[in-house]
């Protein structure tokens, strides 16, 4: 029977996805590939014709990746170094392509040799433990993998260490022989898949029911019934985008202080399943749809789509990015309209849109001046921390035009439409000033983390101007 000291003396080979680092490269690429070059998408599916191994390295091609972001597992990474110190050899084992393992053991500096895929042969499974024996012969390296694809390859080797991530995996891969090393993995659970949904997000989607309220049609239960539905249609396109714009943004949220503990980029939830969670939520939003006008499903895949381009390239473009996100929320007011079957008013679109516009200054301030210790541009952003003047300018006076435009609502004959005593409704003016001024004052006091919108439904003092606002 060899003894421990024996076992040890075996090169340790080392899996890279889910073992090293709790994602998967071929997925991060991809989705980076997406974000830099979208229009290369359309070459994938001929790439993956020709091999899983011509795919990734035509990726690897046109996409550089942050090696340094990557969620590594942290208890691999110290077994790693303390094998290393005792002066073991340690070779890096992947299927990922060689240019992207080369640049992750570069990083690390703790692998003496690198194993990989290249553009003619994909390194998994049984092909990688052919590559192994013919380089350290059968049973004459120690191997460190995660999943069933590596389940061959423990039957091959003369000592088994694994991480623990799918369930199962420790009791079919001891029954070659019991693991030396049992790292915890990333078990998926229900509370990382509801994190990325963003639930909180979707009080946005109230606004469905702004043109409702503003037509003082309140106890037509109907018009009610279909802005509930509308609300579940966007809550859900509302998610699909939002992991969608997770994935685009894997690194530039893990260079974020808040953000980089967001599922995906932590690696708490895989990308595979992501991607699953998107044609699901897709499919939810169409069939919710399905029961309300046909003016509303536009109106759906115009935020579908403006929501797309907005985290595929639209958030990087100065100024066009808080248009953009201006012309989404009133875009939601519009939905409402068309679901409830209401005229939206001219007042009501001028309105909304300095006001959100506003508040889109607001989220881009907040975020601008939460991240300006790193001196530099805002990752994934157009603005420079020498923006901050010019944001702050811009968006209180957006805010105060949308006052301006109130004032001259209650001046014109409509207003005469809908209230007998339209004197009343100046009392409204000095509220909305006050809210206003309010967010820009907790935002230059970077006490505004929140999104504008999401902040004004959870802030008492924003519940009580809209109680004060219902009253009057």
């Amino acid at each position: 029977m060899e003894t421990i000291a024996a076992e040890r003396d075996r090169p340790l080979c080392v899996d890279l996805d889910g073992t090293l680092i709790a994602t998967d490269l071929l997925w991060e690429s991809y989705f980076a590939l997406a974000r830099s070059r979208p229009t290369a998408l359309l070459l994938s599916p001929a790439w993956l014709l020709k091999g899983r191994s011509r795919l990734k390295s035509e990726i690897a091609d046109r996409v550089v990746l942050d090696i340094g972001t990557l969620p590594y597992r942290e208890a691999v990474v110290d077994f790693l170094k303390a094998e290393k110190a005792r002066g073991r050899r340690i070779v890096l084992a992947t299927a990922s392509d060689r240019r992207f393992a080369q640049a992750v053991a570069d990083h690390l500096g703790l692998f003496d040799e690198v194993i990989a895929s290249d553009a003619g042969e994909n390194l998994k499974g049984l092909t990688k433990l052919a590559a192994l024996e013919a380089r350290f012969g059968r049973g004459g390296f120690a191997y460190l993998g995660d999943s069933t694809a590596d389940l061959p390859i423990w039957e091959g080797a003369g000592e088994t260490l694994l991480v623990d991530s799918q369930p199962g995996v420790v009791r079919r891969a001891s029954a070659f022989r019991e693991p030396s090393r049992v790292f915890e993995g990333t078990r998926v659970g229900p509370r990382a898949l509801i994190k990325a949904l963003r639930p909180h997000q979707w009080a946005k989607n109230i606004l469905l029911f702004v043109a409702l309220m503003a037509s003082h049609r309140f106890f037509d239960l109907a018009s009610w019934l279909s802005c509930l539905t509308a609300f579940a249609a966007f809550s859900a396109a509302a998610s699909a985008v939002y992991i969608l714009n997770d994935l685009l943004d894997l690194e530039s949220d893990r260079k974020h202080s808040r953000k980089r503990r967001r599922p995906f980029a932590s690696g708490a939830a895989p990308i595979p399943i992501g991607v699953v969670m998107i044609g699901a939520l897709l499919a939810a939003s169409a069939v919710a749809a399905a029961f309300l006008p046909a003016r509303f499903g536009a109106l759906l895949v115009l935020y579908l789509v403006l929501t797309t381009l907005y985290s595929v390239y639209l958030k990087r473009r100065l100024m066009v990015d808080v248009i953009c996100l201006a012309g989404l929320y009133t875009l939601r007011i519009l939905a409402g309209g068309e679901a409830a079957s209401v005229i939206i008013s001219p007042w009501l679109m001028a309105f909304s849109m300095f006001l959100f516009l506003s508040l889109a200054f607001a989220k881009r301030y907040a975020e601008l001046t939460g991240a300006s210790e790193s001196g530099g541009k805002i990752a994934g952003r157009g603005y420079w921390p020498s923006d901050v003047d010019l944001i702050r300018s811009f968006g209180p006076i957006s805010g105060y035009l949308c006052v301006l435009v109130f004032c001259l609502y209650l001046n014109s004959p409509d207003v005469r439409l809908y209230y007998r005593r339209p004197d009343l409704l100046w009392l409204m003016c000095p509220i909305l000033l006050y809210w206003i001024s309010r967010v820009w004052f907790l935002a230059c006091r970077e006490q505004l983390a929140d999104d504008p919108v999401v902040f004004a439904l959870r802030d008492r003092n924003s519940h009580a101007c809209g109680l004060l606002f219902a009253a009057i």
